[in-house]
């Protein structure tokens, strides 16, 4: 009798680890800190992974241009009356504006690259991230919308 029980428990643990696994590829186990220091082991696999790393850069570079820019406001616009109420509102619906663009940019990215079976790097990760601000900034400056 003891023999079948110990066969029972490796099934059961191999069953659990199964589960865990299928589990572990939806879950994100990355501190902020482990991601814009570009810490990883490897390359990132599932979808989850690639998104948060894409988003966390396109989310920080975007609160670096937004932060830059807003304190240029308020140094510019502090003596006029209502200059720092306005600067106020255009960092924050510009800031809004750029991470809601920034989340769909980020899923497209890594959808496509987890349906091509690619893997990502995290350097790649951080291009993609700091290049989507950067064509924000690009595409806001230029006259291509005007045209549109």
């Amino acid at each position: 009798m003891p023999a079948a029980s110990s066969k029972s428990v490796p099934q059961q643990q191999q069953r659990a680890g199964r589960s865990a696994m299928a589990a572990g590829d939806y879950s994100i186990n990355l501190t902020v800190q482990q991601v814009l220091s570009l810490w990883a082991h490897g390359t990132l696999r599932h979808f989850t992974e690639m998104w948060y790393w894409v988003f966390l850069w396109a989310l920080f570079s975007s609160l670096f241009l937004h932060g830059a820019v807003g304190l240029l406001m308020f140094v510019m616009l502090q003596r006029h009356k209502q200059g720092r109420m306005i600067s106020v509102i255009a960092i924050v619906v510009g800031f809004l504006a750029s991470i809601t663009g920034g989340m769909i940019t980020s899923a497209a990215v890594a959808g496509v690259y987890r349906v091509a079976g690619k893997t990502m790097a995290p350097l790649e990760a951080l291009v993609f991230g700091a290049g989507q601000t950067v064509l924000t900034v690009v595409i806001s400056f230029s006259r291509i919308l005007a045209t549109l």
